[in-house]
């Protein structure tokens, strides 16, 4: 396992947790070296792919990364979203992972308004000094003038609206089909996980970065799941690492953030 090395970054109330996998590293492998970064001793933070599942049958609540940070760092969960980033497009859920019931009930003015709002911030802390931010909608046809749904109408146009009269350039709400066609935009926003993350695996297989915004610690992972199914075949490809990596730094870099010293 030569040049292999394992590390886990916690909270100082975690510690303890740490020093046991250390522990049972260090008996069944000794020959691989350990790493701890404690979680305020760093100035970002890039996690690795989870399984929901595992997290679930182990009694954690747990339904996303932008959720979890929210909670680990006192922010109220409906201030921080998850953006998935490729290339240059930056793609912003207004709902994670909600049944699409759930999702369509969460679709309210102030959520929308709120999703708006993280997004223009993240995109100057990114170093984009006038952000211009298109806004998908939820129904076919983002509703068709009510045919298809009034969510636009009652929910999205108005907070869309509200955010523009304050000054900031966002746009819409715009058909989810062609929402991505359209040039000139900083970010899309969408209303539900699979309008984002099925034209981002489609353009950007395996190397998509997921940062959480709107939080106050930086923080990226990936944007596809922990594939225990490859596990131990080497097939995993490291691509999205690598970009949450690379895109964390790139923000840290333009805040100013220098390493720490050796």
């Amino acid at each position: 396992m030569a040049g292999l090395a394992i590390g886990t970054v916690v909270a100082k109330n975690y510690l303890p947790f740490a020093r046991v996998l250390a522990e049972s590293l260090r008996r069944y492998h000794p020959e691989i070296p350990f790493f701890v970064a404690l979680a305020d001793e760093v100035d970002g933070v890039v996690a690795a792919p989870q399984n929901e599942t595992s997290i679930a049958r182990a009694g954690i609540a747990f339904d996303g990364y932008p959720s979890f940070v929210a909670r680990q760092t006192g922010m109220h969960e409906d201030d921080v979203f998850l953006m998935l980033c490729f290339d240059n497009i930056k793609i912003v859920h207004a709902t994670l992972h909600r049944s699409v019931r759930q999702a369509i009930e969460m679709i309210m003015r102030e959520r929308v308004a709120r999703v708006i709002a993280a997004t223009e911030r993240a995109l100057r802390r990114m170093g984009t000094a006038v952000p211009k931010i298109a806004v998908g909608g939820l129904n076919p046809h983002a509703g068709e003038g009510g045919l298809f749904g009034r969510e636009e109408i009652e929910m999205i146009k108005p907070a869309i609206d509200a955010a523009a009269a304050r000054g900031l350039a966002v746009t819409g709400p715009f058909a989810a089909d062609t929402l991505f066609h359209r040039q000139g935009v900083d970010a899309f926003i969408v209303m539900l996980h699979d309008q984002g993350h099925i034209p981002a695996k489609l353009l950007a297989r395996n190397a998509v970065a997921a940062m959480t915004i709107g939080s106050p610690v930086l923080f990226s992972s990936v944007g596809h799941g922990s594939a225990h199914d490859i596990a131990g075949q080497g097939l995993a490809d490291a691509s999205a690492m690598v970009e949450a990596v690379l895109r964390l730094s790139k923000i840290g870099e333009r805040r100013g953030l220098q390493p720490a010293p050796a």
